[in-house]
């Protein structure tokens, strides 16, 4: 029996290859946002001036030369739906050892030494900044802005510099630090995260890359970045079979046939070697402590700040109402100091400036740190690893104890740190409780260890004053 062939124009047969390969690629639509591009524009570069500032940010011609070659051939790849006139990009390098990089709303990409050192090929050192460059065409930051609590207000750049540049002043209470509203704006939700990656591959093939190099990379990171963990990993959560899923979106992708010059790769690598070696964040942020006007790259030693005469807690307890979100007794001698999205309440003495933040050595800090585990342990551990990133020599006193807050299930960590005032350990206690909509709520107790029997009842008082009123 004979079987006849229907005849199909080539030029239909190609139109529905292609349509079938359009269809396996991942479609990837921007999250609602109710700031325009221009805010995405000042706050990113008001940030990045603070950057410019704080970090050992590298003046190296042949560095920021080949960084704004891969760069703006990414960002001319971004595709149409995505692309902001008023957008900036901008790319420099920043001389630190970790492997890490990130980028401002409006353009501003940072890329550490230790990526460009560690990196395999180009390929991988595009893969890194095509994630980068993906959240900042999306709008990411803003869009995250968008969704915060009421109570998470305040200056939108106070808390991206917290996410990026904070931390670095050694105690643990210090506004900007790496949790709370600097958490929720710049450590991006898994959601994002993937985003990131797809739109990632989907710019870096435009531009000539292949994308399996974006897949590779987080290998690399995870593999090069030693005790503690990847630092970049940190602020980008793993959304799950990450490198499965870009190697099956590379597949569906056709890598535009562009020029590529491994020399400027291996060039820029060679140059590298022959700078001193990059210091590390702790290293750099003692040498920004030495000189806050450098960003760490040169200094003499300063003197430690003097530690104030320090009330003991009064007796009397005065009420405070935090918006529409609880109320909360602290000692009537305690003044109410508020932040982004946190309030912290310490006497007078207890509070002042180091490395160029405000931080205090007694007293009481509670806020909101966004996460989506809805998990009270696991969001526990993650604001725990924020908050250790700034502070490395803290850690856990004794375990995990349950207990309630304001009606609800919570958790209580004992930690030890050095206080960056006094040079001497402090004692904290931290509170941990979800709220109803999964943002986790803290509530942070700190005081001198030679202090802390005097403290540590009136800390329990407070969290047992706590009363939610949404």
């Amino acid at each position: 029996m004979s079987v006849s062939k229907s005849k199909v124009p080539i030029s239909a047969a190609l139109a529905a290859v292609l349509t079938v390969a359009l269809a396996a690629q991942t479609q990837v639509t921007a999250p609602k946002n109710k700031y325009s591009p221009a805010d995405d524009v000042k706050l990113g570069q008001d940030a990045a001036q603070q950057v410019q500032q704080e970090m050992p940010v590298m003046r190296d011609e042949e560095v920021n030369s080949y960084l704004n070659s891969i760069g703006h051939r990414l960002a001319e790849s971004i595709p149409q739906e995505f692309q902001h006139p008023e957008f900036r990009y901008t790319f420099t390098g920043v001389n630190l050892r970790e492997i890490n990089a990130f980028a401002l709303p409006g353009g501003p990409m940072f890329v550490n030494r230790g990526m460009m050192e560690k990196a395999h090929n180009e390929g991988e050192v595009a893969g890194v900044m095509a994630h980068e460059l993906s959240h900042v065409a999306l709008r990411h930051g803003t869009a995250q802005a968008t969704k915060a609590t009421p109570y998470e207000i305040g200056t939108i750049a106070g808390a991206v510099l917290g996410a990026i540049v904070g931390g670095t002043a050694g105690s643990v209470i210090s506004q900007g630090t790496q949790f709370g509203l600097g958490t929720a704006f710049l450590r991006y939700s898994r959601d994002y995260e993937k985003q990131a990656d797809i739109l990632g591959t989907h710019i870096m093939a435009r531009a000539g890359y292949d994308p399996r190099d974006m897949a590779n990379v987080f290998k690399t990171i995870e593999k090069e970045s030693g005790p503690g963990g990847p630092q970049w990993m940190s602020d980008h959560p793993n959304p799950g079979n990450r490198y499965e899923y870009i190697t099956r979106e590379a597949q569906a992708l056709h890598v535009a046939s562009a020029p590529h010059d491994t020399r400027g790769f291996q060039d820029v690598q060679a140059h590298l070697r022959t700078l001193a070696p990059a210091p590390s964040a702790e290293e750099a942020a003692r040498n920004a402590k030495r000189n806050p006007n450098t960003g760490g790259r040169t200094g003499t030693t300063g003197a430690r700040p003097t530690p104030n005469h320090v009330d003991r807690p009064d007796s009397r307890f005065s009420s405070y109402t935090e918006g529409n979100l609880f109320r909360v007794s602290v000692p009537a001698n305690w003044r109410e100091l508020a932040g982004n999205n946190d309030v912290t309440f310490a006497p007078e003495g207890a509070y002042g400036d180091a490395n160029g933040q405000s931080v205090f050595t007694h007293g009481t800090q509670i806020g909101l740190a966004r996460n989506e585990t809805h998990d009270l342990a696991t969001a526990t551990d993650e604001l725990l690893q924020q908050l250790g990133q700034g502070n490395p020599q803290l850690q856990r006193a004794s375990n995990t104890v349950r207990g309630s807050l304001g009606g609800q299930e919570a958790l209580r960590t004992s930690l030890t740190n050095v206080s960056e005032v006094t040079g001497t350990e402090e004692r904290i206690d931290l509170y941990t409780s979800l709220m109803r909509d999964g943002t986790l709520f803290y509530v942070i107790g700190v005081a001198p260890a030679a202090e802390y029997n005097q403290y540590s009842p009136v800390f329990s008082k407070v969290v047992r004053s706590i009363q939610f009123t949404r």
